[in-house]
């Protein structure tokens, strides 16, 4: 079995919705088509995909529905965490009964036969970004104590082995240590998979490679081209 990753789907194929992305530039051009012809090409039907937030435009579930079915079409277990885009998201008890397929983090931890446990929450921007205020703090606090209880979850049920899914970068664009990291740290996480980041000016605000013990991967769809980046 591999584990994937991939972050940022942003899929709209309820005929409601309209957000073409082509109008982000050309890794954006038929990026539905691709991600699907990409993903059976790479993806098993044993294997296992993170899906690291923003996964689809629509507003309510009925206008999501369609893009989640989708993804519940296509080869092996998803494993999926929100994003700031994802306005559908509301109760995770509701959407954990859409398929035996998908599984959506929130406060909690998936675990593997193997003892690799899956763990995530959508994170936030970081002390030291600007514009940071007493808002985006109480964001943040809250976040961070989201993970922890998702990690919690993780040891509780016996992990060998974490894996972490964050919607947005764990650190500021200058890679400073964050509450995210410092979390990460503490509970032994070998990988953290995140995306948000779009465009080239904005790959290189995501912090890559490992840092005191935790590797980093930026998976957002433009970023890996469409492709699930195997990850384990």
């Amino acid at each position: 079995m591999n584990i994937f990753a991939i972050g940022d789907v942003h899929l709209s194929l309820d005929e409601r919705i309209e957000k073409p992305m082509d109008v982000f530039g050309p890794r954006w051009q038929d990026h539905d088509k691709r991600l699907r012809e990409n993903w059976i090409n790479l993806v098993s039907q044993e294997d296992l995909v993170i899906i690291c937030g923003d996964i689809s435009w629509g507003l309510r579930l009925e206008e999501a529905m369609e893009d989640l079915l989708f993804l519940d079409s296509l080869p092996g277990r998803k494993v999926l965490t929100k994003g700031n885009h994802d306005l559908w998201w509301n109760s995770v008890s509701k959407l954990n009964k859409i398929s035996e397929n998908m599984t959506f983090l929130q406060n909690t931890a998936f675990l593997l036969e193997d003892g690799t446990a899956i763990c995530g929450t959508r994170g936030w921007i970081c002390p030291g970004t600007d514009g940071f205020d007493s808002h985006d703090q109480k964001i943040y606090d809250r976040e961070i104590l989201r993970l922890r209880m998702s990690l919690d979850d993780a040891v509780s049920k016996g992990a060998k082995r974490i894996i972490a899914s964050l919607h947005y970068p764990p650190t500021n664009d200058k890679f400073q240590e964050s509450g995210f990291t410092s979390t990460l740290e503490e509970y032994g996480v070998s990988q953290c998979v995140y995306g948000h980041l779009h465009g080239k000016d904005a790959f290189k605000n995501g912090y890559k490679g490992i840092w005191n013990g935790v590797e980093y991967k930026l998976v957002s769809l433009d970023y890996v081209e469409a492709k699930p980046e195997k990850i384990l």
